[in-house]
């Protein structure tokens, strides 16, 4: 060791990385990574609210949620003071447009009417217990506020959407149906027979 790192070492204490444990995690028991499948969304236009049940997007193949916040900072004698801003969130979405889907287009007519959309975010690795259908989730509302399909030759139409979020969004049990749980486990089968 050099005499240069010896005194830094000696100065400022550093511990040696064999020393600190490299796997301490929040929370007990094993820990198990979250495949992107399980954290699913799903939209419902809030007018139909009293009639319709929130609804996966059919062919997802991306869901993303960012939240950020600007600060503000005032030079002092002191040091800069930074001051928070309010957070903002934004939710994204690409799916596979998959023929005879009527719920892009409803949310489409959404953004052109300017209607409140209802979205929640589940994460089926974390159910909740003694409780069938129901995880752990979010709940937001918001605007559509960006639209965009792309057409290309050689692949499938893909919808791309960003909702904004009023507020933050509120953490709660998401019930997500049976049927909703295999559409978003879904997985390629070949032609051929089970078994064959």
């Amino acid at each position: 060791m050099s005499e240069m790192k010896k005194r830094m070492t000696k100065h400022y204490q550093v511990p040696r990385f064999s020393a600190l444990p490299l796997q301490v995690f929040a929370g007990s028991g094993n820990k198990e990574a979250v495949q992107g499948t399980k954290i699913v969304y799903l939209y419902r236009i809030a007018k139909d609210a009293s009639t319709k049940d929130g609804t996966l997007l059919a062919f997802t193949t991306e869901n993303g949620r960012t939240k950020s916040k600007d600060a503000d900072s005032t030079a002092t004698k002191d040091g800069s003071i930074r001051t928070p801003g309010a957070a903002e969130v934004e939710i994204t979405a690409t799916s596979i447009l998959a023929k005879g889907d009527t719920m892009l287009d409803s949310l489409e007519n959404a953004m052109d009417a300017d209607e409140l959309i209802e979205i929640w975010e589940a994460n089926l690795a974390e159910p909740v217990e003694e409780e069938d259908n129901k995880f752990k989730g979010m709940y937001f509302q918001g605007y559509l506020t960006e639209f965009e399909k792309t057409s290309s030759a050689e692949d499938f139409v893909e919808c791309s959407l960003t909702f904004g979020i009023n507020g933050t969004g509120a953490r709660g049990e998401v019930t997500v149906s049976t049927e909703q749980q295999e559409l978003a486990s879904y997985v390629f089968k070949d032609t051929t027979r089970v078994g064959a």
